[in-house]
């Protein structure tokens, strides 16, 4: 934000379409049906405002409204996987508070506190004596906080070096479970569930970011970065009962590593093109991943451009490809698959 000068504001508009399709295999269970289930994901829609206001040469205030990460994911009905998931959302909004200092004219420090907006949804099918399965269904909303912190260098005219790290937020998810379509016996038996208490940690992270200016036409960035993705396979699990307990759900996950290249040309005062490709390790092994959330390494591919309007305004647009290729997925010995 020390970069920028009065008054400033950007919106932005983002349709993701995502394609997650399981294809069963001769392992996966035959109990459970050969149906794929679809496109879990389809098209999601997504936004971001930011502004910034300079009170100083020195001092820069700014907030951001954006959605910091999600996963949204719909089966259909029958589904061979329905009795491990149906539907599922785990999403996360924030509001960004941030101020920026500009402490010489080659270091500026920027911090600002994370306040997000957990969501929670998951349905599951629960296999009954009757011709039809029941469904679980546990939604609930949540806040939590977190810090970010920022460094911008000034190497030489042209050349910048940024570091930035974003803590951790804890969202500590708590709903009583409600169960429909079991039948007398089974909606007798779930009538008054227990509360459960579900902990979930958004991973921190680290990216340092190169941009170099080779010509006054072309310029290169790069970046790496590291997600503590091994903290988020702990799930804190808790029951409030007459008997209340709690344990810690370790899904075995693992950090991620990324990288990522790119280069910006100068077509005309006006116009300014950008092209980009970047990497991500997985999170999780083929032996410990699982339909709720089916994430593996990840290439990305991306093309931009970008159109000063004007001394005033300018408008941009990019698309971005994000490949992931086959995800194995082995849940328990009746559910295998591809």
């Amino acid at each position: 934000m020390s970069r920028l000068d009065g008054s400033q504001f950007q919106a932005g508009a983002q349709l993701l379409y995502g394609n997650v399709e399981f294809s069963p295999d001769s392992g996966t269970g035959p109990l459970l049906g050969t149906e794929s289930g679809g496109n879990a994901v389809g098209a999601l829609p997504a936004g971001s405002l930011f502004f910034t206001q300079a009170l100083s040469e020195r001092f820069t205030v700014g907030v951001g409204v954006c959605s910091y990460f999600g996963l949204a994911q719909e089966y259909d009905e029958n589904w061979a996987g329905r009795y491990y998931l149906q539907e599922g959302d785990l999403l996360g909004l924030s509001l960004m508070p941030a101020v920026s200092f500009k402490a010489t004219d080659w270091l500026s420090i920027g911090a600002g506190l994370n306040a997000m907006y957990g969501i929670m949804d998951t349905q599951v099918a629960i296999r009954t004596l009757g011709p039809t399965d029941g469904q679980l269904d546990l939604s609930d909303e949540a806040w939590g906080f977190g810090a970010n912190v920022g460094l911008l260098f000034t190497l030489a005219e042209g050349s910048r070096l940024g570091v930035t790290y974003l803590s951790p937020v804890e969202l500590d998810f708590a709903a009583r479970p409600s169960f429909s379509n079991l039948g007398a016996l089974g909606g007798a038996i779930f009538a008054n569930p227990p509360q459960l208490n579900l902990g979930v940690t958004v991973p921190q992270s680290v990216m340092v970011s190169l941009y170099h200016e080779l010509s006054s036409k072309w310029a290169v960035m790069a970046n790496g970065g590291w997600q503590n993705w091994n903290q988020f396979g702990y799930v804190e699990v808790g029951v409030d009962s007459a008997t209340p307990f709690s344990l810690t759900k370790e899904l075995d996950y693992q950090d991620t590593w990324h990288t990522a290249v790119g280069a910006q040309y100068r077509v005309s005062e006006d116009w300014l093109l950008s092209a980009g490709f970047a990497y991500d390790s997985s999170a999780v092994s083929d032996a410990n991943r699982t339909v709720a959330l089916p994430m593996g390494e990840t290439y990305r591919f991306g093309l931009g451009a970008q159109w000063q309007v004007s001394p005033a305004i300018s408008l941009g647009a990019a698309y971005e490809l994000a490949w992931l290729g086959n995800l194995p997925v082995s849940q328990d010995s009746l559910y295998r698959g591809r």
